[in-house]
């Protein structure tokens, strides 16, 4: 129990980090900005309480936020994904035995669930935060274009995180 507090306090530590100093500086093409702290949601134990997921979600929101100087879209974005996140693991993975050691992972659920679920949750978590930061309807079009974009290069980084960290299931 205390060495999956530990590895997701390191996950958490690493992801924003890794979004403040290098990500939020990041933009392909003009337009295409990579938010791979929410892997942080994502890859959180099956079992972590709903409470809980919320209360993370808000913490990591609130600090991307703050780093990033914005004002609440991170966390409105990020507790949404977590209050989904539940939701999406029952209908999107298939039935894994609850124990402590199950994390959602390439390696526990697969390619196919894995994909799924990361890109439905990643999607909702980019078009929530694209819409909040533009906030005019005059901009549908292209700011959906930037959230498709910027949600398929996410999941890419998130597919190659996955497959450097973790071995490949037999």
């Amino acid at each position: 129990m205390t060495r999956h507090i530990i590895i997701n306090l390191f996950r958490f530590i690493i992801l924003v980090l890794l979004q403040i100093f290098v990500f939020n500086h990041f933009q392909l093409m003009g337009f295409i900005n990579p938010y791979v702290y929410i892997l942080f949601i994502l890859l959180l134990p099956l079992e972590t309480p709903r409470w809980l997921l919320l209360f993370l979600g808000f913490i990591l929101g609130y600090v991307i936020d703050y780093f990033s100087h914005s004002i609440g879209i991170n966390i409105f974005s990020t507790v949404l994904v977590a209050y989904l996140r539940p939701v999406f693991i029952q209908y999107v993975i298939p039935k894994l035995e609850p124990g402590p050691d199950v994390s959602i992972s390439i390696k526990q659920i697969g390619f196919n669930s894995f994909l799924t679920y990361t890109g439905i949750l990643v999607f909702i978590h980019h078009i929530t935060l694209f819409y909040l930061e533009i906030f005019r309807i005059s901009y549908f079009f292209t700011t959906l274009k930037n959230a498709i974009l910027s949600s398929i290069f996410t999941i890419i980084l998130i597919l190659i995180s996955q497959y450097l960290f973790y071995s490949r299931k037999k």
